[in-house]
């Protein structure tokens, strides 16, 4: 089984940061559903910017968790650039 990080843009154009086994239907539940995260769902809509696979849940999140610590700056590189390195 594949897992993902994510990040997603929302209306205000703050950064939300998540972690799922399935991406496509993850993104959906964020923008329409009842089983979106509180913060998304009072900052809809939100859009996919990032995404990375790992192999195991522990992997994920421990990812998400890192990046979840990032300032906004570290943040945008990553999703510009693939790294998180500031310019």
């Amino acid at each position: 089984m594949v897992f993902y990080v994510y990040i997603l843009e929302c209306s205000d154009y703050s950064f939300y940061v998540g972690c799922t086994n399935s991406l496509e239907k993850r993104v959906k539940q964020h923008n329409e559903s009842k089983w979106g995260a509180h913060y998304t769902k009072i900052h809809r809509p939100v859009v996919l910017r990032y995404s990375e696979e790992f192999e195991t849940l522990k992997e994920a999140m421990h990812r998400e968790s890192e990046i979840k610590g990032w300032r906004r700056e570290k943040k945008l590189n990553l999703i510009k650039f693939g790294k998180p390195t500031l310019r």
